[in-house]
């Protein structure tokens, strides 16, 4: 007897040619990720305060896995999300510090159903590389609507941006939206969904949202219900209860276009909750950046009306993020150009039926810290069954201990060396990773200029606008590869280009929908210094000046580069924030 998604396939292919017959039975996939979104941030996981009935409805409607892990930070999770491999192998591992972006030699998820004739689209926050080839429209995906780095406001992101009415990279090119930024990624990612739809095309669609993570902005309607909380509580309320809604209108969307019925829906969240005053946790130990289940615990849910998965039901079965692609390929019936390895396994035997439990295997969660970007070793949280080792000397039981009060290593000496074996054997597989870095490319025909921001100094921290504001004074090393041999400009900027100001100066605090954004700090700037390979050279500054620009012969391959901001005296006050590099001629 057939089930319903093979009666589905065998009706289509009876009444439509072959090559129409093969793209109705595949079904769409569309990927919802919130960002910085904890388990307890939902009301149907037993939030009191919290309003998620969209939400709530999907979990509903959906499997439902309880015991599902992500990274306990962004870059990490969504490099693993979009290869299935572990985020130390992949070389994103960090949110910032050189260490985002993605090995070009792992297939992604986009480029896997590009393969296969599917239609690809991202809409929202990318995350793995801000420069060719690590974008978004350099992985496979075909429309692509983002910002760089971690979070809208971010170093390299657009100056103005601030959640409302802001201006987005739209393949390759900036572009002004009108809206608040959930509502424009829902709203385009629908649009594009209506046009896959008219073009009889299957479609992967990609939401990984910028909420509810910082700056906290949030229309005011949707601060209301929640006016009673700490104000960064509200916030991220409000955030979340702004996504529920654009849930719901997506939800309208699909069945009004009759996508519904074989559209697999998967939301999940990238990490743990960030600590915010006396926010609900669901009893777990610890939030986003930490090792305990509160870091990297999170939702799944994967509805798929269509198909014979069910719905309302839940899997407790020790899972993780790199799953997610595997499980996809085998659910749609994808074909990769070349066949994968993975870290994950699919989830499509638990699914359909076919198996009541995953092999038996130990997941390790370990990324790049923000502070201290060198992975260290036993940095790490190894899972088996219900068992987590954390930092190599806690041991616990989340069985009678969800918490994570008690640990038991010394109580269960051969469950701790099992898993410290695992370890040990797994950590001599990266650890060769942890020294080495991924270029930014330069002088390429596909990206020429290039910004090149402080967020990928090498293991040192800034990514945030707001540090740019409050002039933080740091400084490090660009790794680089010169794509082209060539003659080069480099112009150091103290502020991006779309802000008219000079070097030294500082900005005026500005007015924005939802409060203000600070002003920004004026540094003694007088002279500026660039060594990149064999060239080094210091120029003196103006008041007037808005950039440093410096011209030089480059040889094609790789090499590194660092600046420097000084003052009268030649003293040292912090590095270029911003470098735009543009290869003027071929040698």
């Amino acid at each position: 007897m057939l089930n319903r998604r093979a009666f589905t396939q065998s009706v289509a292919a009876t009444l439509l040619p072959a090559s129409a017959a093969a793209a109705a039975a595949r079904p769409n996939v569309i990927l919802i990720m919130s960002d910085d979104q904890g388990y307890g941030d939902f009301s149907c996981h037993g939030n009191g305060v919290i309003k998620t009935p969209n939400l709530d409805r999907l979990r509903k409607q959906s499997v439902a896995f309880t015991d599902f892990h992500a990274a306990p930070m962004c870059t990490p999770t969504r490099a693993q999300l979009m290869t299935g491999r572990n985020c130390l192998f992949t070389r994103a591992m960090n949110v910032s510090s050189g260490r985002t972006m993605l090995r070009r030699d792992l297939p992604t998820m986009a480029e896997i159903f590009t393969q296969s004739g599917y239609a690809t689209g991202i809409f929202g926050k990318w995350h793995l590389g801000d420069n060719y080839p690590y974008r978004p429209e350099d992985r496979g995906f075909e429309e692509a609507v983002w910002f760089p780095s971690s979070h809208i406001g971010a170093a390299p992101d657009y100056w103005t941006n601030d959640y409302f009415n802001d201006t987005y990279r739209h393949n390759g090119k900036l572009q002004a939206y009108r809206g608040y930024s959930t509502d424009v990624f829902f709203g385009e990612a629908m649009t594009w969904m209506r046009g896959r739809k008219a073009a009889g095309r299957p479609f992967f669609t990609y939401l990984p949202l910028n909420a509810p993570h910082g700056p906290l902005h949030v229309p005011a309607e949707f601060r209301e219900p929640y006016r009673h909380l700490p104000d960064n509580v509200q916030r991220i309320y409000a955030m979340i209860a702004n996504i529920d809604r654009n849930l719901g209108r997506l939800e309208a969307m699909l069945e009004e276009t009759g996508l519904r019925e074989n559209t697999i829906l998967i939301y999940l969240t990238d990490n743990g909750a960030t600590p915010a005053g006396d926010r609900f946790n669901a009893g777990r130990r610890g939030h986003k950046t930490m090792l305990y289940d509160g870091g990297h615990r999170v939702p799944l849910f994967l509805r798929w009306p269509a198909s014979r998965i069910g719905a309302g039901r839940e899997i407790d079965e020790l899972t993780q993020v790199q799953d997610v692609l595997p499980t996809l390929i085998d659910l749609c019936g994808l074909r990769p150009s070349r066949k994968p390895v993975f870290d994950g396994h699919s989830l499509a035997p638990l699914l359909e039926g076919k198996a009541k439990s995953l092999p038996d295997r130990a997941l390790i969660i370990q990324f790049s810290r923000m502070n201290a970007s060198r992975p260290r070793k036993d940095d790490a949280c190894i899972l088996w069954k219900k068992w987590r080792m954390v930092h190599g000397g806690e041991l616990y039981n989340i069985v009678g201990d969800p918490a994570q009060k008690n640990n038991v290593k010394d109580a269960n000496p051969q469950i701790a060396a099992r898993l410290q074996k695992q370890y040990d054997q797994w950590w001599k597989t990266v650890e060769g990773f942890a020294d080495s870095f991924l270029p930014t490319y330069i002088g390429s025909d596909k990206e020429n200029p290039t910004l090149v921001s402080a967020c990928e100094w090498a293991d040192v921290f800034l990514d945030q606008g707001a540090q740019v504001r409050n002039g933080v004074r740091k400084n490090g090393v660009w790794h680089i590869f010169a794509e082209q041999a060539g003659e080069y400009e480099i112009a150091l900027r103290r502020w991006p280009r779309e802000v008219d100001a000079a070097l030294s100066s500082g900005l005026a605090a500005r007015s924005f929908e939802d409060g203000t954004i600070g002003k920004g700090v004026a540094l003694p700037i007088a002279k500026a210094r660039l060594r990149i390979g064999a060239f080094d050279q210091t120029i003196e500054t103006t008041a007037e000046s808005r950039e440093a620009v410096f011209r030089m012969k480059l040889p094609k391959g790789p090499t590194t580069m660092q600046s420097w901001f000084l003052d009268e005296q030649g003293a040292e006050i912090t590095g270029a924030y911003y470098a735009y590099v543009e290869r003027k001629s071929k040698s």
